[in-house]
């Protein structure tokens, strides 16, 4: 499998996982009379995907926490802080 191919199956995994998670949580959420939503710290996120890349191999790239209104053309591989910022990939 090619290098693009393997990058192109981790955002897309990485993409399921997250819209699961949001999925699990808000049926959680659901159950409860005053619902909550959690917010992940940039960081700890930023280092999930982080390892996860690392797993698969993948040797450089960069990782970046940006606010909403300053993402331009990265491609955005997670949200965190209650949705107010991105974690972004490139490659290279």
């Amino acid at each position: 499998m090619s290098h693009k191919h393997k990058i192109a199956l981790l955002l897309t995994s990485l993409s399921v996982c997250f819209s699961l998670s949001y999925v699990a949580s808000a049926q959680e959420e659901a159950k409860e009379s005053a619902p909550v939503l959690t917010r992940k710290p940039c960081e700890e996120l930023k280092a999930e995907i982080d390892a996860k890349i690392q797993a698969n191999g993948v040797e450089s790239y960069t990782l970046g926490i940006v606010p909403n209104e300053d993402v331009k053309d990265e491609k955005v591989v997670g949200s965190c802080d209650g949705g107010t910022k991105k974690i972004t990939y490139q490659r290279g």
